[in-house]
């Protein structure tokens, strides 16, 4: 069954990391601004703890945002429970960000192949499949995530993937690529904005695909990439991709 968590009219708005520019970055404070904002779609990173729970959390280690040390997949959650982002925000739980916006989307990048399993049972459990994107620099954590969900979720294009559809893949006609990704749920590439060219938002649009870009900052970038006809931005700077996609006529705030 294919997942709906693109449908919603286009161009999508992606708080990354719930719009660190605003908040600490994957804090409670991001997600719940941009939420307020009108955001219908999150960017967020997965991490396991030693015990299988899975937090919103960019880092392997908690030393860079929290100032507490420690490798998060070999820590039991009782310990990094304890650890604030910037000192003074809870690092939240998926399943809590899953449960708190029920008619708001996540963009999760799996940072680590331990957040695998707990994430097809977080799925299971909350029936969030159709809310969720599943992305990863590594092609080998997106084939495995494939093979334990019990459905098929909108998955973005691994890097190889990303690569074949920027440069064309040999010996492979565009018709027979594009069921490829079908098949194995890719529904949109998700690229910084020096691959977002006019002639791959082209190739991609021929496959099918969705093309998001991030990390976009600053107004002028915006605006030319959406002129380019890009279907979805990513930004630490929420009230500024608002305001921009406001100005165009093109804001879709959350239905919720």
């Amino acid at each position: 069954m294919p997942s709906g968590f693109l449908d919603h009219p286009r161009p999508l708005a992606f708080a990354h990391r719930g719009g660190a520019a605003l908040a600490p970055e994957n804090s409670w404070r991001a997600f719940e601004h941009a939420v307020g904002l009108g955001y219908a779609y999150l960017e967020t990173d997965l991490q396991a703890t030693s015990d299988g729970v899975l937090i919103a959390f960019h880092d392997r280690t908690l030393d860079r945002v929290t100032g507490t040390s420690g490798r998060i997949a070999r820590m039991p959650y009782r310990e990094v429970s304890g650890a604030l982002i910037e000192g003074t925000e809870p690092i939240p739980l998926l399943e809590d960000l899953l449960a708190a916006w029920p008619d708001v989307r996540f963009n999760i990048d799996l940072k680590n192949s331990p957040v695998i399993l707990p994430l097809a049972r977080a799925l299971r459990r909350t029936a969030a499949w159709d809310r969720v994107c599943v992305v990863s620099f590594s092609a080998s954590r997106l084939r495995a995530a494939r093979r334990v969900f019990d459905r098929q979720v909108c998955m973005a294009a691994s890097p190889i993937g990303t690569a074949i559809v920027r440069f064309g893949a040999p010996r492979s006609g565009s018709e027979a690529l594009a069921e490829r990704l079908a098949r194995t749920g890719v529904r949109c590439a998700q690229v910084p904005a020096s691959v977002a060219t006019e002639s791959f938002v082209g190739r991609a649009h021929a496959l099918g695909l969705q093309v998001h870009v991030w990390t976009v900052n600053d107004t002028a970038t915006m605006t030319s990439l959406l002129d380019m006809g890009v279907d979805g931005i990513m930004t630490d700077e929420p009230v500024a991709l608002r305001d921009v996609l406001i100005s165009r006529g093109q804001w879709h705030p959350r239905r919720g």
